[in-house]
């Protein structure tokens, strides 16, 4: 009989397979699309494109195309100055005579291909200083668009996702396209010279090649539909093996990795979902070249085509042998221009998928970003109020937050407290107005927050977080970033903020003092523990000196003294400043100094009042109090 232990191993390590795929990857409308509209994402890719080009450089886009369009122009020059040739040394006369009388238009060729030489290399110098500037320009828009966008937008798994693939897939892919639309110009260009020249030289050649190209075209775009379909289906399994990845080799997983033993399952893991990916990838592989090869033999099968009308031309004497040479050169050129053309406009097309999702990321981001208001700016609250008040996380499938209405007034601090998952945390948050309510108002003085800046009343407030940003920079500026606008010549409030908050041991500590950088990034880097960035957090929380002051759990990695002197420093300020100050805690005993209590359960207000009051009554707060008093009490036998 199989243990349950057995019955286990037997399970996935990490249930990855229940990573639901974002939205945006369920559209195929893009994979789908037949006729004209199929066109759409490549038109759209090459606007897009050509927006950037435009406003990165006017003079750069003007000289390269123009350049371009001058090199294709000489092309036929010299395709033409070649039919001179062949026709003056095919001539009658001695060969002598014929070869002098070839000069000339060998002098013209040989001018032709230097020109055309000299044009190339100044397109390419300004396409090379072209396409750094487009990637800047689309990475800049795509960095503005993300940092602007509100902070409940960073709590959708989909808009993360999205960010990442249009930032980093999406960006790459804008900088494939310059090169690939300058060359694809470029090859078109030279591609009209050469078939313009067929043409001249006899109107049945010209039709026949572009079958050819057609051909190869269609192949190309049906490979890169292909592509698209499967990036969008790996989309989820490359997050599931980012998750296994993590796990198998971060840092934050690493203690207890090596103190579980886990390599070996989390690698074995990591290999089962590398392989899914691997085995989809040689899917599409084999379904690609089946589609190129019926291309290409069809492309090849025009080709062949062309020289046998072009044979059958000289057989019957439509074409005169001197003139047929000149075909055979044009042919050629052209042939290798469609080659190059048709793998452009395919390397376009596949990478206007990605442009999309680009395109996609900066509108998303757009609806994402606090709407300007008319209603002007917030100053420092007197009293902040919630009425009707109800929550719900992107795609939550309950309210975080149901009904809830409370009044907070200047120079009062506030506790909140309650279970894991009471919904203390997102209550915190709405109050300062880091969230907007889903449903009811958050007021500050009568003011719904909803018609004021949101970066006013975000400068009206500090916080102290669980767990504080490990900004990668040195450890003054940890503190200084509390507000950087702030007029401190004497540095006589940051070493306030340092003694208020314990933070000054945490500098004394470090190699290089306040100027170490905080990161094992820097060659001379250090990292912190989590009770030495909850200091620093603290110390830059009292620097920045705001009105509305929310700290959720600030201390919960600090020894009992250091908190201790954490909340009384706190205190202290509270009553020189007359601020609003709301902690969120699950530690009641940093509970008991508050003016007000409001204890949550399962989203709702269920108790408010002092500690005190609550503890008088039967409920949820003296219950929890005496659960964590038993813990202080002797033990009896």
């Amino acid at each position: 009989m199989t243990s349950r232990h057995d019955a286990r191993n037997d399970e996935p390590l990490i249930g990855v397979e229940d990573i639901p795929p974002p939205q945006w990857a369920l559209d195929r409308a893009p994979v789908e699309a037949r006729g004209r509209r199929s066109l759409k994402p490549f038109v759209s890719a090459i606007v897009i494109v050509a927006r950037l080009a435009w406003a990165a450089s006017p003079v750069l886009v003007t000289a390269a195309f123009g350049l371009q369009a001058l090199s294709g122009a000489v092309t036929a020059f010299g395709l033409l100055a070649t039919a001179d040739v062949f026709t003056s040394l095919l001539a009658q006369g001695p060969t002598p005579q014929r070869v002098i009388d070839s000069l000339p238009a060998i002098a013209l060729f040989a001018l032709a291909l230097a020109v055309q030489s000299a044009l190339d290399t100044a397109t390419a110098v300004a396409e090379a200083a072209l396409g750094p500037r487009v990637s800047r320009a689309a990475d800049d828009k795509v960095t503005a668009a993300v940092i602007g966008v509100d902070l409940l937008a960073f709590e959708d798994a989909d808009f993360r996702e999205l960010a990442r693939q249009g930032g980093q897939n999406g960006v790459r892919s804008v900088g494939v396209a310059v090169r690939e639309i300058t060359n694809l110009t470029a090859a078109s260009i030279s591609m009209l010279s050469a078939l313009l020249t067929v043409g001249i030289l006899n109107p049945w050649l010209a039709p026949v090649l572009l079958l050819a190209a057609v051909a190869d075209g269609f192949a190309s775009a049906w490979v890169a539909r292909l592509r698209y379909a499967h990036f969008l289906g790996a989309v989820t399994r490359e997050i599931r093996k980012s998750v296994i990845a993590k796990a198998a080799t971060d840092r934050e997983f690493a203690l207890e990795r090596h103190a579980l033993t886990l390599q070996g399952p989390l690698l074995a893991e990591y290999r089962r979902v590398s392989a899914q990916l691997m085995h989809e990838e040689i899917r599409l592989e084999h379904r690609a070249a089946r589609v190129l090869f019926v291309g290409r033999a069809v492309a090849g099968m025009g080709t062949a085509v062309a020289y046998a009308v072009l044979g059958a031309l000289i057989y019957l004497g439509a074409m005169e042998l001197a003139l047929a040479g000149t075909a055979v050169l044009a042919m050629r050129t052209s042939s290798g221009a469609l080659a190059t053309t048709m793998r452009g406009v395919n390397a376009v097309y596949e990478n206007s998928f990605y442009i999309g999702l680009y395109k996609q990321l900066l509108a998303d981001a757009v609806l994402l970003a606090p709407v300007p208001s008319p209603g002007g700016t917030a100053g420092s609250p007197q009293e902040i109020r919630l009425d009707g008040v109800w929550f719900t996380y992107p795609e939550g499938e309950r309210e975080a937050l149901s009904d809830i209405t409370m009044t907070v007034r200047r120079g009062q601090t506030i506790a909140l407290v309650g279970q894991n998952g009471s919904g203390k945390s997102t209550l915190g948050k709405l109050l300062v107005g880091l969230y907007p309510p889903t449903l009811g108002t958050v007021s500050w003085d009568g003011r719904d927050l909803a018609d004021l800046d949101r970066t006013s009343v975000h400068g009206q407030i500090a916080v102290v977080a669980q767990s504080p940003a490990a900004w990668p920079m040195s450890a003054r500026h940890n503190v200084l970033v509390g507000r950087l606008d702030r007029h401190d010549p004497d540095d006589e409030s940051w070493a306030s903020a340092l003694d208020r908050s314990g933070a000054r041991q945490v500098i004394a500590s470090l190699r290089h003092g306040a100027s170490t950088m905080l990161s094992k990034q820097f060659a001379q880097g250090q990292d912190l523990s989590i009770g030495q960035w909850q200091r620093l957090g603290i110390a830059r929380a009292l620097y920045r000196q705001a009105p509305v002051l929310l700290m959720d759990e600030p201390t919960s990695a600090l020894d009992p003294h250091a908190e201790t002197r954490v909340f009384e420093e706190l205190r202290q300020a509270e009553s020189r400043t007359r601020r609003i100050s709301v902690v969120v805690t699950h530690r009641l005993a940093n509970a008991r100094f508050a003016d007000e209590i409001y204890v949550l359960d399962q989203g709702r207000i269920v108790q408010r009042g002092s500690h005190d009051e609550l503890l008088a009554q039967d409920g949820p707060y003296r219950s929890m109090y005496e659960t964590q008093s038993a813990a202080f009490l002797p033990i009896t036998t």
